[in-house]
């Protein structure tokens, strides 16, 4: 048997605490139905195996899971249950100023409207302004290529996540 903290869990905790790392209920689904886990190695692949088997359905209630970028008011409200983990995630957004925060919230508005989700960004590491320079790019994509790219940096969101786990 595993050492992993996830296995000792029962299956409402363990739903709980899948569901901090990624709000899609398919997936959390999916990695209850993988448990136990043999090693950090096995639920990294299982992770990946059971989000690469999802669809836009899923992507968009992955992403209902975040905060929007810049706009840290909403952490302690809607999304109080990943609020901490958001917090530490985009914490280099804390350290904006004024003008890279209203750009950031005005892109967002302006993102959403256009292709009807929030920017995901794996915002861990990156600066106000490196995450505002993300947002300035994708902007331009096609919605199908953002949505890509969007689940990209959800299942890096993830393992962060499910780094807090082991």
């Amino acid at each position: 048997m595993s050492s992993l903290k996830i296995n000792n869990l029962n299956e409402a905790q363990a739903y709980q605490a899948l569901e901090h790392c990624c709000a899609a209920p398919n997936w959390v689904s999916g990695m209850l139905n993988t448990m136990p886990f043999e090693n950090k190695e096995h639920l990294f692949q299982s992770a990946q195996s059971a989000w690469d088997s999802l669809g836009e359905s899923d992507y968009l209630a992955a992403f209902e899971g975040h905060p929007q970028i810049g706009d840290l008011s909403t952490l302690s409200k809607k999304y109080a249950a990943t609020a901490q983990k958001a917090g530490h995630e985009q914490s280099g957004m804390s350290k904006a100023n004024e003008q890279t925060l209203k750009k950031m919230i005005a892109l967002n508005k302006e993102y959403l409207s256009k292709f009807g989700f929030i920017f995901i960004v794996c915002a861990s590491g990156k600066s106000a302004e490196q995450m505002l320079e993300l947002i300035e790019q994708r902007i331009h994509n096609t919605r199908s290529t953002e949505l890509n790219i969007a689940a990209g940096e959800q299942a890096k969101i993830t393992k962060i996540r499910l780094e807090s786990l082991l």
